[in-house]
């Protein structure tokens, strides 16, 4: 029995190894699968989508066991060896039969059996990668479905409310429509999915490993380090740079925070305050172009608006946003009496650029792409090969400079091929939890368009805010906030603007571009806003302090995700363009308003405020919304005049303080 025993120890971290083997062999696949498929030559949709979920589906059961943190043991691959399995079939089955499947005139029972397979499999992927409530959710769709006079649960029928009552649909329906066309599972959440977006979650893992990461925040720390509150501004820059590459706002905290959050701490910044002012600026770089994370590639799709657009259009916003953060973090170190680093603690901005400049190459390489008009397919592509490129540029001066030698050329070659490999595996890594969200989210699009839910939704939209605009974003806020506490940002946001869209747009008369903008910016609130907040969790775990405490301060210094998007839709030219003036007046009122709802937060500004001008603020921020050009304006002079006594105010402090000094 010891013996076996000693064996059976002994295998499991074999199979652990081989396990991480087989995740490598995949990942690095699927990388190349994509970069084939975006640079070399482009497939058809039923052959893209369809490989794609295929490959994701195995790497997700690979790296989510059925048994979680423990060994899977015999039973855990009896249960998973047939999901990946399943999942190759996944994989295979629409590329292999895809002219059978459109000649068919109705569903034949073997392509009905693997839609179904397709169906549970990413109900379970879903589980596993991203957590049961967005399982429930999917699944509550399916059900719906079939809830029917005519469907698979007509008993159901009597339990809906007649507005989201309707016919029900049969087993084989609902299967063809979610996995035999192009509006369920492969329609376009897992189609920008499986395109634009892993090719710059990609992007995003070459930058990783070469170190644009580091790059990113020494330049932050070198500009503003030694500024009030110096590491608090570095973490709001370095975020806005790294948020926006890496896709993901907790990975941010994790990556950005781990250096942030300890010298804010040091400086003198409460632990739950340094850990909610990461949070925050991490959410940010997630509207931050020119990636956005998963959501310009989204809206760009949804709006048929190009890319390019979206990413000029969101500029000022973002700026708005972490313009907000960073003078509230201002705020805060004033009224604490921090002061910045020494500058013999911080890097040199001209010695980061020097060691780190071909990090800002690929940059400049998309951004021109762009705006030449390039697909964002092929603009991903040659970002990724202008990282590879810089990368090795760099490594061969280094070489050269170090004097050439063949043992050294040998170490070069293998590291490069090192790194390469790493950022496939990472990239496709990274990528399983869009990905499979976002075949979720293909069910509940495709429930939607087969039950006519939107249309439904929408009227109930309507009946409870009685027509009434300011009414109607409030439920916008609460459904994004309940969804959030259970789905990730992208998810949230297909199910929301699938949902809500049409009433935003056809009801309200909200633009679409704008209607799609305001419901992308509202669904990042789960990050900073209790009693979920996920990046305020991940920054509290690193600063050591209470999680819904630093929550509170996520939430705090995150207002402008609240109203920036409000400015959109109450200010339209900001984002739908116009006259030049009447684009300025309404910039103009944005950064008015949102200093005035800073310093009324904070009761601060250049010096403090009584209380009589923070309300004041308030009320004339309530006035810079209102519909009407008089009041606007009556509105901005008030803040306006509140600013400059503010600034005056601060003067005489400043001149008293002096003379007692001198005395």
């Amino acid at each position: 029995m010891e013996q076996n025993a000693g064996t059976e120890g002994e295998g499991r971290p074999v199979q652990a190894r081989l396990t991480l083997r087989a995740i490598s062999i995949i990942g690095i696949a699927l990388s190349l699968f994509q970069l084939y498929a975006a640079g070399i030559q482009p497939l058809g949709l039923f052959y893209q989508r369809p490989i794609h979920l295929g490959f994701i589906l195995v790497l997700c059961f690979l790296i989510y066991p059925v048994t979680k943190d423990k060994p899977r043991g015999t039973l855990g691959w009896a249960i998973d060896g047939p999901l990946i399995l399943a999942g190759v079939l996944v994989g295979y089955w629409v590329p292999a039969n895809i002219d059978a499947i459109a000649n068919a005139i109705f569903p034949r029972t073997q392509d009905v059996a693997v839609g179904i397979v397709t169906t549970l499999l990413v109900l379970e992927a879903s589980r596993r990668a991203i957590g049961p409530t967005i399982t429930v959710i999917g699944a509550v769709f399916v059900v719906y479905a079939f809830a029917g006079n005519r469907g698979e649960l007509p008993f159901l029928a009597d339990w809906m409310p007649g507005i989201l009552n309707h016919r029900g649909y049969s087993l084989d329906r609902l299967a063809s429509q979610l996995t035999l066309g192009a509006e369920g599972i492969y329609g376009i959440p897992l189609g920008v999915a499986a395109t634009f977006i892993f090719i710059f979650v990609l992007f995003g893992a070459f930058l990783e490993v070469t170190g644009a990461g580091k790059f990113f925040i020494d330049l932050a720390y070198a500009t503003t380090g030694r500024q009030r509150g110096g590491p608090a501004k570095a973490a709001v820059i370095a975020s806005a740079g790294m948020g926006s590459i890496s896709g993901s706002a907790i990975a941010n905290v994790v990556t950005t925070g781990a250096f942030t959050i300890p010298l804010m701490k040091r400086l003198g910044y409460r632990p739950a305050q340094a850990g909610g002012i990461e949070a925050a600026a991490s959410t940010g770089g997630q509207i931050m172009p020119p990636l956005m994370g998963a959501g310009a590639f989204l809206i760009s799709e949804f709006t048929r608006t190009p890319y390019i657009d979206i990413v000029m259009i969101s500029i000022f916003p973002a700026i708005l946003y972490f313009g907000t953060v960073y003078l509230l973090v201002h705020i805060a170190a004033v009224k604490r009496g921090l002061e910045g680093m020494p500058a013999e603690d911080l890097p040199r901005a001209r010695d980061v650029l020097l060691d780190g400049w071909h990090f800002l190459l690929p940059l400049v390489v998309l951004v021109w792409l762009l705006v030449a008009g390039y697909s964002p397919m092929r603009v991903g592509f040659f970002a990724i090969v202008a990282v590879v490129a810089s990368a090795v540029l760099r490594a061969l001066m280094s070489y050269l400079r170090e004097g050439p030698t063949r043992s050294g050329a040998v170490a070069l070659l293998r590291t490069g091929v090192d790194k390469t490999l790493e950022a496939l595996e990472l990239g496709a890594r990274n990528a399983v939890a869009v990905s499979v969200a976002c075949a979720l989210a293909g069910i509940i699009v495709g429930v939607v368009g087969l039950t006519g839910l939107g249309l439904k939704f929408s009227s109930m939209m309507i009946a409870f805010s009685g027509g009434n605009l300011v009414l109607a974003l409030l439920l916008v806020v609460i459904a994004s906030l309940i969804l959030g506490m259970g789905l990730p940002v992208t998810a949230a946001y297909i199910v929301l603007i699938i949902l809500i869209g049409p009433a935003l747009t056809e009801e309200f008369g909200i633009p679409l571009l704008v209607a799609h903008l305001l419901v992308f910016w509202w669904s990042q609130d789960s990050n900073v806003t209790p009693p979920v907040a996920l990046a305020g969790f991940a920054g509290a775990a690193i600063a050591n302090a209470s999680p819904m405490e630093t929550s509170v301060q996520a939430w705090k210094f995150a207002k402008g995700l609240y109203l920036v998007p409000l400015f959109m839709v109450f200010n339209e030219p900001i984002i739908v363009g116009g006259p030049v003036p009447l684009v300025v007046w309404n910039g103009l009122l944005a950064i008015l308003a949102l200093t005035a709802f800073a310093a009324a937060l904070e009761g601060h500004l250049f010096a403090p405020m009584p209380y009589w001008q923070r309300a004041l603020a308030a009320l004339a921020t309530v006035a810079v919304f209102w519909p009407s050009v008089p009041v606007e304006a009556a509105g901005a002079a008030v803040i306006a005049l509140i600013i400059a006594g503010n600034v005056a105010a601060a003067r005489r402090r400043s001149s008293t303080a002096t003379a007692k000094a001198q005395v």
